[in-house]
């Protein structure tokens, strides 16, 4: 009996220790076991608030439940209207908008500042029925890029417009501007300072949730904090899917600089098949085309939507990228691969049940 009673506490130990350390895996093991998870069910909508080194005693247990708050507010508001029978765009639209809103998120109003302490923003959205998109680059007074970027692919004959040119066309088709101020956030300007006063200031910079790293390929010295570029895919009762992205940029940028966020093909696409949504190091996401090869794979080589999105985070790691990548496809499968330590997302099915996760 006694030989009987360890056996079964060495049993619970095991398996308790088993569920602490599960999220503790590599990234791939982690995101198979996920996938694995949920491969008998229909999701309806994916999104992500970033990816990087979030270090797990660095995240206090408020930020967690806050990130996590904000991340099921904004699945409910998608999910909402894809129950009310609406597209799966006015589903991504509404999601990245409460994302928007926060300063949780560096899109929106949380956007990083500039070099020269400005907010510019950047967003994208496609429609994978029409293969109808729109984009927005640079924007300083639109409060929800996201409605912006819908505007130019409805209301206008172009895909993307820029800086003031953007800015006056938003205000003509009613959407909310405001004064460059609202982007305002203490938390963001106080780590700008923090890279001004640094030895290299002119040659730091910060993007999404990473660690410094060297790049293989540049000399320059990124520098990334716990910042998150947000993005949504979804897909709606008729069948039809839409992705779209939105982001602050890079914190201590200059020259106007633009990432793959609004770029449609590097940071957003969708089509009859698939939807995609980036975030990461946007440079390596414009040079391998990430988010139109991830849809090149599905359709020409007849891979699932796990297979082709691990080969395209792969082929941005080999290059010296860093990121990772939300992708739906037509039957409801998802896909959330990364090669940082972790990526804010966090998805629901098609009966409402919502899953999120960090590591």
């Amino acid at each position: 009996m006694v030989h009987k009673a360890i056996r079964c506490l060495l049993l619970i130990f095991i398996l308790s220790s088993w569920s602490i350390t599960e999220s503790s895996w590599s990234i791939t093991e982690t995101a198979s076991a996920q996938q694995k998870k949920a491969a008998d069910k229909k999701y309806v909508l994916v999104i992500h608030g970033g990816a990087g080194a979030m270090a797990r005693d660095k995240i206090t247990p408020k930020q967690e439940r806050d990130y996590k708050e904000k991340i099921t507010e904004a699945l409910r508001a998608g999910y909402k209207e894809l129950q009310q029978g609406k597209s799966s765009v006015d589903a991504v639209v509404a999601a990245i908008e409460i994302m928007e809103n926060s300063p949780l998120f560096n899109a929106g109003k949380g956007a990083v500042f500039t070099n020269d302490g400005k907010n510019e923003l950047d967003a994208s959205i496609m429609d994978g029925a029409t293969r109808n998109a729109g984009a927005v680059a640079g924007v300083t007074t639109i409060k929800n890029p996201i409605k912006a970027a819908r505007a130019v692919m409805e209301k206008s004959e172009h895909v993307m417009l820029a800086g003031k040119g953007a800015e006056e066309f938003a205000e003509l088709v009613g959407l909310e501007i405001v004064s460059p101020s609202y982007f305002y956030t203490e938390h963001r300007w106080n780590r700008l300072q923090e890279l001004l006063g640094s030895k290299d200031a002119n040659r730091k910079t910060e993007l999404d949730h990473d660690t410094t790293k060297q790049s293989s390929s540049r000399s320059l010295k990124v520098d990334r904090d716990k910042i998150g570029t947000v993005g949504a895919v979804a897909l709606d009762r008729e069948g039809n899917l839409a992705a779209g992205t939105s982001t602050g940029g890079m914190m201590n940028k200059k020259y106007g600089r633009i990432g793959d966020s609004p770029i449609i093909g590097a940071g957003t696409y969708a089509n009859q098949d698939v939807a995609v949504s980036c975030t990461g190091w946007g440079e390596f996401y414009i040079r391998t085309v990430a988010a139109y090869n991830l849809a090149s794979r599905i359709k020409l080589q007849q891979k699932t939507v796990g297979e082709a999105s691990k080969e395209t985070i792969a082929e941005i790691g080999e290059l010296g990228g860093t990121g990772g990548l939300i992708a739906l496809d037509k039957d409801g499968n998802y896909a959330a691969p990364f090669n940082t330590a972790g990526m804010y997302r966090g998805m629901i099915t098609e009966d409402g049940d919502i899953e999120l996760y960090i590591f």
